[in-house]
């Protein structure tokens, strides 16, 4: 439950800073929206963490990274159909600009939290 939170608050930050970056077309209101975009987007990734590791490599790998790139965008996308205050501004293009530079904010955060010792997994 404490990795969910941190996720959660990983991915919100993410969106907030995805927001700031104008070619993207990505428009939140508010942080409490960012949180519960970051709540939907971490929901879905754990239910694609269910499946077996082997499983999400191999479609990865085979596919070139297309399956688990258009989850991202439809993920995205998702969340942005099911949240008032967020906004894809040029639709499927920010969609799938947001999907790649949440994937790159994101991890760049994970990498920092795990560097100073914030986050073990």
């Amino acid at each position: 439950m404490v990795y969910f939170l941190i996720s959660v608050l990983v991915l919100a930050v993410s969106l907030l800073i995805i927001s700031k970056i104008p070619p993207v077309g990505v428009e939140i209101d508010s942080p409490i929206k960012a949180l519960l975009a970051g709540a939907i987007i971490g929901a879905f990734n754990g239910i694609w963490a269910l499946f077996p590791q082997a499983f999400r490599t191999m479609t990865g790998v085979l596919s070139l990274g297309l399956i688990p790139l258009i989850g991202s965008i439809i993920v995205f996308g998702l969340a942005a159909w099911l949240i008032e205050g967020f906004r894809l501004r040029w639709g499927l293009w920010s969609a799938i600009m947001g999907a790649i530079a949440l994937a790159i904010v994101s991890s760049i955060l994970n990498w920092l939290l795990r560097s100073v010792g914030l986050l073990v997994y």
